[in-house]
């Protein structure tokens, strides 16, 4: 921002001393914009004002529609596409009465222009300016400020904008960036976005749409009718855009309003709940979502469309978490991409780092990266420097987007890493600490349009300014060189299968005591309460194991006290399972197994075993021994408490399918399930094909870069035999996790794990210098205990 709009923003920011007292800080922003948007208005219309009053009898004579009036007269606005009928200006208000004289006046606006005073709320401030006998000094000030075109143009005035509401928002604790974007991220993303048609939009009487979704002030559309302007004067460019918050949308519409737009195009509401340019499509579309705002209040509304209309509708590839929709505007963007066939479309949207790698495989977010990738949407991604957005600090990248690529970008994304591209502001606005000046800004653009990689070079930028504070150290950490790069991949590169690995579960079983006592308490939400409880009455009552203990876990006088404490100590307990605690059913069902096991004990013995392959038999063959009726649940629960995993034992067998192949006779037809496959886990053992159980906390996952020159199974195995065989033998793939689209083995991915491609290792300082620092750091506080003790 240039220091003239500064100067000006902070005069007019100054009928905020007027205001200090009577309003509070939230307000002013609400006070000072509108006028300073009135003052705007009024100058831009001064040279046409006196040709439209001449009309005004004339065109109400006609008796004809408010419609019909308005296209009259603005025939005498001398290409304006806005007017004022009324006599009056702010210099003629008057102090008596100026309250209802202003309001005639903003009423004298044709209908567009006096909306945007409606979405200020600004008659409800005029009343309350009037009650504090402020309103005639607040115009006295406004109206000898001159806001006419020639004096600030239409960029500096956006700029004016864009540092009233900065301010506005500091002062009421809202977030600026929400409004606006900084404008040398606009230039930025807007000579990406263009640059590309450069040729085309020289020709005479080009006509183009451009569009941006969270419209805020208005400046990515100024910035890119700005930016044909220049190439082509007689260029049309059609502006639309779609705002939330009823302020900013407001300044937006007064821009356009004042640029000659056709401020129908610009709407007011939610765009990803509410699209109300749901038919159009776009020949450009320049974009700033919010950064890791939820979508939760529309939550109802996005996955209605999302499952009702699939890919007819705009969220057909999926949804993001809920937590960040950022990605759904990149979906929404898309899907307003006008047909290639009809020319095409550019898309620049600027995210924060989130949407290129969060989600792993089949989530909602690698579905959309996919199809962004798949579909050969994606030209590039320019990685920004840090510091700045007037609200946060973070990493933001810009996303370019075309459905018509040249022939040497098809296939292919390029990274472009800027981020030290920049230089420092003399005076930090918010968060915004960092700037980029039309080199940095032409050196990314450059890059961009020759699709080059770009070896990491050195930039002639001063190093960083640091702390001179406390204690320096004599060997300084070596600073990093500030270097500019750029590379190419091919799009499936950022691709990748996620395959699942499982080894065989391994067990023991044992019917120790200690073991065979845990059946005494059912497992799951109510153990630990059982435990206490056990501990607590179980001796002061005589509980006794003996089938004839007529009050074992009789809790009866004890309903109360442990009401109480499991209120405390177990809070999650609802109050069915508490009941259910307190219900002594479950107390001797539980007593009643514990018998079994230990009549089972008196038969198995004391011993470890360590294949639990036959523990079904020794279970059974015990239980008729000893003449025990066990249910399913019973041996559910018995084989719980006696087992447990045990990497020493034999792996345990989930399936034996038949004899191998090589048992077989000649000529005998086998089925694949019956062929030996240890990488998808059939073992053949001891002349038999052999499916182990999985074991679930050993099972792991490893992901699989793409490449279309192999089949995926080739791809798989070959990386299994390379990257998991060779650490665990035991292991297999899992062929039964399979990607919902293709059917193939594993599940496909995408991510661009942007930062690992531009890593640039820094060597750790030499131990001898670390060594010399603390040396000196403990001689230097041993002198100071010496100094204390003297």
């Amino acid at each position: 921002m240039t220091q003239t709009p500064n100067n000006l923003a902070a005069y007019i920011w100054s009928l905020a001393d007027l205001l200090r007292g009577d309003f509070k800080q939230s307000q002013y922003g609400r006070i000072i914009l509108p006028f300073t948007l009135l003052r705007r208005l009024e100058c831009v219309l001064e040279d046409s004002k006196a040709a439209v009053l001449a009309q005004v009898d004339k065109v109400q004579a006609m008796n004809v529609s408010e419609e019909a009036q308005e296209k009259l007269l603005l025939r005498a606005t001398n290409g304006l596409s806005f007017y004022n009928t009324s006599k009056m200006d702010l210099s003629k208000l008057g102090e008596a009465g100026i309250a209802a004289n202003l309001e005639a006046y903003i009423q004298g606006f044709s209908k567009d222009a006096r909306e945007i005073f409606e979405h200020f709320k600004f008659t409800d401030f005029i009343s309350q300016l009037n009650d504090a006998n402020l309103l005639y000094r607040i115009v006295q000030k406004v109206r000898t400020t001159d806001l006419s075109p020639k004096a600030i143009s239409n960029h500096d005035m956006g700029l004016v904008f864009e540092e009233l509401i900065r301010r506005f928002a500091e002062s009421s604790n809202e977030t600026a960036g929400e409004h606006f974007t900084p404008r040398d991220i606009i230039s930025l993303t807007t000579s990406l976005v263009f640059m590309e048609d450069d040729e085309v939009l020289t020709k005479p009487g080009i006509i183009r749409t451009l569009y941006d979704a969270t419209g805020g002030t208005g400046g990515f559309l100024s910035a890119g009718m700005e930016y044909v302007h220049e190439l082509n004067p007689q260029a049309v460019i059609l502006a639309y855009g779609q705002e939330l918050n009823p302020e900013s949308y407001a300044i937006c519409k007064a821009d356009m309003l004042i640029k000659g737009q056709d401020v129908k195009n610009i709407k007011l509401g939610n765009t990803l709940s509410n699209d109300q340019l749901y038919a159009d499509k776009f020949d450009y579309m320049l974009c700033n979502p919010p950064f890791g705002v939820d979508w939760k209040k529309i939550e109802t509304d996005i996955k209605d469309e999302y499952t009702l209309k699939g890919f007819a509708g705009r969220f057909g590839p999926g949804l993001p978490r809920v937590s960040d929709g950022s990605l759904l505007f990149l979906l929404h963007l898309i899907s307003k991409l006008r047909d290639a066939a009809d020319g095409g479309s550019r898309i620049g949207i600027i995210l924060n780092g989130s949407p290129l790698f969060t989600g792993g495989a089949g989530s909602g977010e690698s579905e959309i990266r996919r199809y962004i990738l798949e579909a050969d949407l994606l030209e590039a991604i320019v990685a920004l420097p840090t510091d700045m957005f007037y609200n946060t600090g973070i990493s933001t990248y810009i996303w370019i987007l075309s459905n018509k690529k040249a022939a040497e970008r098809k296939g292919k994304v390029q990274l472009i890493n800027g981020v030290n591209l920049y230089g420092k502001m003399r005076k930090s606005l918010g968060s915004k600490r960092n700037i980029m000046d039309d080199d940095d800004i032409a050196t990314i653009t450059r890059c961009f349009g020759a699709f080059e990689a770009v070896d990491a070079r050195e930039l002639d930028k001063p190093s960083e300014q640091k702390s001179n504070r406390g204690r320096q150290s004599a060997n300084p950490k070596s600073e990093v060189a500030k270097t500019f790069s750029s590379k190419i991949f091919h799009t499936y590169q950022f691709g990748y299968r996620r395959i699942t690995i499982e080894r065989p579960l391994r067990e023991s079983y044992q019917f120790s005591d200690e073991r065979i006592d845990t059946l005494r308490f059912v497992s799951g939400a109510l153990n630990a309460a059982m435990q206490w409880i056990y501990a607590e009455y179980a001796i002061e009552d005589s509980w006794s194991d003996s089938p004839d203990c007529d009050h074992y876990a009789d809790l009866t006088a004890h309903h109360e006290a442990i009401r109480k404490h499991c209120k405390i100590h177990f809070s999650e307990l609802k109050e069915k399972q508490l009941k259910d605690l307190l219900d002594r059913t479950l107390w001797l069902e539980q007593k009643k197994l514990l018998l079994k096991a230990r009549q089972l004990q008196t038969v198995i013995g004391l011993e470890q075993h360590d294949d639990m392959n036959l523990f079904e038999d020794a279970l059974n063959a015990a239980s008729k021994k000893a003449a025990v009726d066990l249910d399913a649940k019973d041996k559910k629960q018995i084989k719980a408490a006696v087992s447990w995993k045990n990497p020493a034992a034999e792996k345990v067998i989930k399936k034996i399918h038949s004899r191998s192949s090589a048992s077989l006779p000649p000529r005998h037809t086998v089925h694949p399930e019956h062929k030996p496959n240890p990488l998808y886990g059939l073992f053949a053992v001891d002349g038999q094909i052999v499916e182990y159980q999985a074991d679930s906390d050993l099972r792991d996952n490893e992901n699989v870069p793409l490449d279309p020159s192999q089949t995926v199974n080739a791809i798989n195995e070959a990386y299994f035999l390379k990257e998991v065989q060779p650490h665990v033998p035991d292991a297999w793939i899992d062929a039964s996790k399979k990607d919902d689209k293709d059917q193939q083995i594993g599940i496909v991915g995408y991510e661009i794990p942007f930062n690992r491609h531009f890593y640039q290792y820094q060597p750790p300082r030499d131990l001898i210098e670390i060594d010399a620092d603390l040396d000196a750091v403990s001689a230097e506080i041993m002198q100071l205990l010496q100094e204390v003790h003297s």
